[in-house]
């Protein structure tokens, strides 16, 4: 019997043995195409379940035989009563976080807040540098910028709700997933009918309230599962949520520009899913899904009233909406074969549209009745076609090594466009109009993985070749001849696992990254000739591109087990926005490439099992950041953060408490040029407590306290811009104490 760290069908074994070198070059050179891969999962025997991950190697494996930092997160850590959304989902990760400002917004300018949950954080980098799927399915860009206005467009088009599990990968993964990935991804998954449906049942389901005193939420969702027959099962999920503004620590009730207490906020949201699982037989497995997400708010912004009454532009009331839609029909196929170049097929294609919609309404009392009104209206249209055809193959190659090969081709075309148009807009702007022509991205890639592994030793290299094309099509609503581009990228990769024994393992990982430039910061253009300013196109952006360094172990021993990981990357031509690169005759901005960023840090986590039935845990995460040209700190890097946990566990009841301390963010470590006063966050220490009753086999009851002592205090993430004297700085702080309850019910 091999002892090889795959499973080798016996067809394989009378075939006669190759080189494993030979396999390598023949896998990455002659290898067809899309650097995505699964890797191999050891099949022996062991005495618990292995976690399996997918986004680590496009394919299910073993969290162990992942060369790379990933958080996996299903079962209690999506607790509703914990985690009621992305900003709760790494409340305790260390190196990740989510943006989430306080929404204060102005009538032309200003756009704070606007984004809601930004998106997220991995390591320093944020925006479009981290890539997020949903069932594979990309996830809508973020549109945020000062040509927009009082318009920003952010990523949170998630309902967790309908989401079972998330896996958050930690460093550059271009050779798995092509262009955004720079800093990680976040690949979130959607609950399918095995996830309720007990052995034996035909019909089962889930339905769940929740209640947060954050934001004042209430939550309900009914999810049903069936067996409509031997090769047919069936989902159906809807969730309804309804909240009002996010709780802060701010005490100034006033109706103008000096309230640092939230803006009334009322916020709705409604979420709809449909999936079939169809297995005729033979291996095969068929998911068709059918996802509809739409979050609509609307917001009082007392923020934006001038205080005092003293010129004709003084703004009376302010208020906006903002609406996000993101629908998702795609199929993934799996077809098991049986010949020399693939043992599994894997196709899946997806369409998903999005359209995010913001206005914002200014009331001007001092202005002629006919002009005192104004409204800007913001359009953010996205929609996309993916498709992948990707083949896994599994083969001995001797001397106890076996090698698993992932191969395939990847490819999409976006839609990008957006429009502005409102009433009694700025006397330099005509409405409707566009600060970036609709374009049309296309990508198409080749990609490889091949892994070699034995007892000992797991061998990964990587290598994918992406084209992208932006297509930017004449509009009359955009008055310039719009720029296109078209650029290639090889980007390898190569991960390696040293076993030093039955519970630990050494791992690294070197692997390049890219990330196309995007349409508006291609084509951004906007014009004040009053204030003698204008933000104009770079046709001559260059693709950001990284080399990072990843060097870890994790293992088991005991009672014990830890993870420790140690990174360093370097980032070329990374893509600032709106730099000013003329003062005369016209202040001139636009997207410019820097020379050079690096980013370096480390994580560690662990646990301890101190009794049957009590857990200690901790997390500690710093990233440190430089824009090496400048010599200049990187602002988009939150301070270190250390998490301890404890977990105990009594007959039905079960109960924990997390410690979260944030580090002060030094004023050496942050970049001045913008904000000269920028303040900078003071260190903070919070307790969070929780606890769970199982109140019958079918139902559970949980709570969670968040900030147990009130803590006043600021996320640096929050406050970037924002200057130590002003008067309002309050208005940016976290919330105070909280509690939430979930009741959870399976039948």
């Amino acid at each position: 019997m091999t002892s090889s760290r795959f499973p080798i069908p016996p067809v394989f074994r009378s075939f006669p043995q190759l080189n494993p070198l030979c396999l390598a070059c023949l896998a990455l050179v002659a290898g067809t195409g899309h650097a995505q891969t699964a890797a191999p999962t050891s099949q022996a025997a062991t005495p618990t379940m292995r976690e399996v991950v997918i986004s680590g190697a496009r394919s299910e494996r073993a969290l162990d035989e992942v060369p790379a930092a990933i958080d996996v997160l299903d079962g209690e850590d999506l607790d509703p009563a914990r985690v009621q959304d992305i900003r709760d989902l790494v409340r305790e990760l260390p190196n990740v976080s989510v943006k989430r400002a306080p929404v204060r917004f102005g009538g032309v300018t200003g756009n704070v807040g606007r984004d809601g949950n930004a998106g997220f954080n991995i390591r320093g980098l944020e925006g479009n540098r981290v890539l997020l799927t949903i069932d594979g399915i990309r996830v809508p860009r973020e549109l945020s910028s000062g040509v927009f206005g009082p318009a920003a467009f952010g990523r949170d088009y998630y309902d967790l709700g309908l989401i079972s599990r998330v896996e958050i990968l930690r460093g550059a993964n271009s050779a798995l997933y092509g262009s955004d990935g720079l800093a990680g991804m976040v690949a979130m998954f959607t609950t399918e009918p095995k996830d309720l449906l007990k052995p034996g049942q035909t019909l089962g389901g889930r339905i769940g309230l929740r209640y947060d005193s954050e934001d004042g939420s209430r939550r309900i969702g009914a999810t049903l599962a069936g067996v409509a027959s031997d090769t047919l099962q069936w989902l159906g999920s809807v969730q309804i949520g309804r909240s009002r503004e996010l709780d802060n620590q701010g005490r100034n009730l006033a109706l103008n520009s000096n309230r640092t207490a939230p803006n009334p906020q009322k916020d709705e949201q409604t979420s709809v899913m449909g999936k079939l699982v169809f297995t005729p037989g033979g291996g095969q497995r068929h998911v068709f899904t059918a996802e509809h997400v739409d979050k609509r708010s609307e917001v009082e912004a007392y923020s934006g009233r001038a205080p005092v009454v003293a010129a004709p532009t003084h703004v009376g009331d302010l208020d906006g909406t903002s609406d996000m839609v993101r629908s998702r029909a795609s199929w993934d196929g799996r077809f098991p074969v049986t010949s020399l170049w693939a043992d599994e097929l894997r196709a899946m294609v997806g369409y998903q549209a999005s359209e995010s919609q913001e206005v914002t309404h200014e009331f001007r009392p001092l202005q002629p009745a006919a002009t005192q009104n104004r409204a800007r209206d913001v359009t953010y249209n996205e929609r996309i076609l993916q498709a992948v055809l990707q083949a896994e193959k599994l083969r001995p190659l001797g001397g106890n090594w076996s090698q698993k090969l992932v191969y395939g081709v990847d490819v999409s075309r976006a839609s990008l466009d957006n429009l502005v148009t409102g009433v009694n807009g700025p006397s330099y702007e005509t409405y409707p109009l566009q600060r970036f022509p609709e374009t049309i991205e296309t990508t198409s890639a080749l990609f490889v993985q091949s892994e070699f592994a034995s007892d000992r030793w797991s061998l990964i290299p990587a290598l994918r070749y992406d084209r992208v094309a932006l297509d930017a099509r004449s509009s009359p609503l955009y008055p310039l001849q719009p720029a296109s581009l078209s650029n290639g990228a090889l980007t390898p990769k190569l991960g390696a696992i040293w076993r030093g024994g039955a519970d630990w393992s050494v791992f690294g990982n070197l692997a390049a990254g890219f990330k196309s430039p995007s349409p508006l910061q291609l084509n951004n253009y906007f014009q004040n000739p009053f204030g003698n300013y204008e933000a104009i196109p770079n046709p001559n952006l260059r693709p950001e591109k990284s080399r990072t360094l990843e060097l870890g172990t994790r293992g088991a021993s005991g009672v014990f087990d830890w993870e420790a990981v140690a990174f360093t990357g370097r980032y070329k031509d990374f893509i600032e926005d709106l730099v000013p690169v003329q003062t005369a005759p016209i202040m001139q901005f636009q997207s410019v490439n820097r020379q050079s960023v690096t980013l370096s840090g480390f994580e560690l986590k662990g646990s301890a099992r101190v009794s049957a039935r009590t857990t200690l845990r901790a997390a500690y995460g710093q990233t440190r950041g430089t824009d090496t040209a400048r010599k200049l700190p990187l602002n988009s890097v939150n301070p270190a953060k250390l998490v301890l946990g404890i977990d105990h566990r009594l007959g039905d009841w079960s109960v924990g408490a997390s410690l979260t301390h944030s580090a002060k963010k030094s004023s050496s470590d942050i970049d001045t040029t913008g904000a000269a006063n920028q303040f900078a966050t003071p260190s903070y220490t919070t307790l969070d407590l929780r606890a769970n009753w199982q109140v019958s086999r079918s139902t559970r009851l949980s709570a969670a306290i968040h900030n147990l002592t009130d803590r006043k205090y600021w996320e640096w993430t929050n406050v970037r811009g924002i200057a130590a004297n002003d008067p309002v700085l309050d208005a940016y702080t976290a919330p105070g104490r909280s509690l939430s309850v979930a009741l959870v019910t399976d039948f």
